[in-house]
């Protein structure tokens, strides 16, 4: 009987001491949140919500991105909507800041972004050859313009149309054309299939005009900077500097092709995007997600250089934020052109988390 008494005491205190540990660990981790679409945008003027916009505020209004998340690694708190599994991630201005922040984005254990689809939604500027004042480009070619070397304008040998030569290179536009540091970051391939897909999906949206902005519109000569505001393909251009004038116009024109030996065709021009890109490439690599599930739409405020009678100071001088041409406009086309894309990849989610949409497949 005490063999047993003790048996029972021993039994006892081994309960205890197992129930005492349990409750002293800590809770088991939670399982990472799936995650159907990221919305990428650039920069915010106040508050996410209830004043001014700048890129975010429409996302997070119009597709109910209520939950803030701290992101102490990032640039700003991110934005989901539980139900619909859209998260916004404001990254900052420049590709330092884009580049980290998408980083952080991609390692950040609270997420499942393996078959999340990503859409960069922002404002540049359009090339009038181009396009219009307000209207919204899909691009399949992000291109850097700012690996390069250069030389002060006013030093430039004569027969240079430009004072960028690329990098390990002695003059503009050398052939062949080759990354002297293996892939370096130059240019950035979108997947052809979604980007055509994305287009299609797209093509008839009605873009808001202003008064305002077809009075400017005419002041320029190119035909297509006429239209009203229409959704079109075209390539970008990302660079930290903010530069401006037919000059320079002319450069993004010829870097494009030469960069993409002669596929691409600029449209329009941004800041980050080539951050996005390298960020997204590498953590694609590490199997964090899928780098051929990426967009980039981006959206005229303005045209990159200065209309006839006007020197590229004078019309830089007007290029100041919130007092572009079309900045409201392009703030909503953005929104209306990219949320048909966001909406359709989550409202048919059983088809698109496995398989990627292309102009081919059959939505709802």
């Amino acid at each position: 009987m005490r063999i047993l008494s003790a048996f029972f005491l021993l039994a006892t205190i081994a309960c205890a001491a197992i129930e005492a540990t349990a409750q002293n660990d800590p809770p088991p981790p939670q399982k990472p949140l799936e995650i159907k679409v990221v919305v990428i945008n650039m920069f915010e003027v106040g508050a996410d919500t209830g004043d001014a916009p700048g890129e975010y505020q429409y996302w997070v209004e119009r597709e109910h991105l209520d939950t803030v998340l701290p992101f102490p690694a990032g640039y700003h708190d991110l934005r989901l909507n539980e139900k619909s599994g859209i998260l916004g991630v404001l990254t900052g201005v420049g590709t330092a800041r884009t580049a980290a922040t998408i980083m952080a984005l991609g390692l950040d254990a609270r997420f499942d972004l393996t078959h999340a689809y990503f859409l960069v939604a922002g404002i540049g500027g359009m090339d009038p050859r181009m396009g219009s004042l307000g209207s919204a480009v899909w691009s399949d070619y992000i291109v850097d313009g700012d690996l390069a070397h250069e030389i002060d304008a006013r030093e430039i040998p004569k027969d240079w149309s430009t004072g960028y030569v690329p990098l390990g290179k002695s003059t503009p536009y050398e052939q062949p054309r080759t990354a002297r540091f293996g892939d370096d970051g130059n240019v950035y391939h979108l997947n052809p299939g979604l980007v055509d897909w994305a287009f299609a999906l797209t093509k008839d949206t009605v873009l808001p005009d202003t008064p305002a902005m077809a009075a400017r519109r005419q002041q320029y000569t190119e035909e297509a900077a006429h239209r009203p505001p229409f959704v079109l393909r075209g390539d970008n251009l990302s660079a930290s500097t903010f530069w401006h004038g037919k000059l320079l116009n002319q450069w993004a024109r010829d870097w494009v092709k030469y960069q993409t030996d002669g596929h691409g065709t600029y449209a329009i021009c941004g800041m980050e995007d080539t951050g996005t890109l390298q960020s997204l490439t590498w953590l694609s690599h590490a199997h964090k997600l899928d780098i051929s599930r990426v967009l980039v739409l981006r959206t005229a405020s303005n045209f990159d250089q200065q209309r006839p009678g006007a020197t590229a100071a004078e019309s830089l001088g007007e290029t100041k934020i919130r007092q572009y041409s079309a900045y409201l406009p392009a703030l909503d086309a953005a929104y209306r052109v990219g949320h048909l894309v966001v909406d359709n990849l989550v409202a048919n989610w059983q088809q698109t988390r496995d398989h990627i949409p292309t102009s081919a497949t059959s939505l709802k």
